[in-house]
């Protein structure tokens, strides 16, 4: 994990400054799919604030994410433009929310921020394109590439029972 030693800055009251961190960013399951980041490496802005008592992080970065789309399981690629903002008193009580959870003895752990951050700026749903069609629920092909529908109905045999139900009651 990368961090950055907020002892060596020694920020006094309104300073403000700015440090880049290239970090490597480990893969991301999600729903049980795969999904990695482009480069592996990507380089985090952070803007420290040191205010009277309380020390201010802003973090920006960009990065790109490939995996299988969640719809048809094909290629998907998004672009991810992540922000996020800390606030650190250490004064503050442990639960509070001037108590930021990434510094640890004097460091912000930037890389578990920054993993944090993109995995609160990413979609719904991981899609090759906004109308991906997905899969055929019948013989599972893709409708991207194949749009078709099943016209035939073939009936489980155990809803046999409800079907002779719902026909006896439509009757009456």
């Amino acid at each position: 994990m990368s961090s950055i030693d907020l002892r060596r800055l020694g920020l006094r009251p309104g300073e403000v400054r700015g440090e880049r961190v290239d970090v490597e960013l480990d893969p991301f399951l999600l729903g049980g799919q795969r999904y990695e980041a482009h480069p592996e490496t990507a380089p985090v802005d952070v803007e420290i604030t040191q205010a009277s008592a309380t020390t201010v992080f802003d973090l920006r970065l960009h990065t790109r994410l490939t995996g299988p789309c969640m719809r048809c399981l094909g290629f998907a690629e998004i672009e991810i433009d992540a922000t996020a903002r800390e606030f650190y008193d250490p004064s503050a009580p442990r639960e509070d929310i001037l108590r930021s959870d990434y510094v640890v003895d004097d460091r912000l752990e930037v890389g578990a921020w920054a993993r944090d951050a993109i995995g609160l700026a990413l979609p719904e749903q991981i899609l090759c394109r906004p109308d991906c069609a997905g899969l055929c629920p019948v013989c599972g092909k893709d409708l991207n590439d194949e749009p078709h529908e099943h016209t035939e109905r073939d009936v489980d045999p155990r809803w046999a029972p409800l079907e002779e139900l719902r026909d006896r009651l439509l009757e009456r």
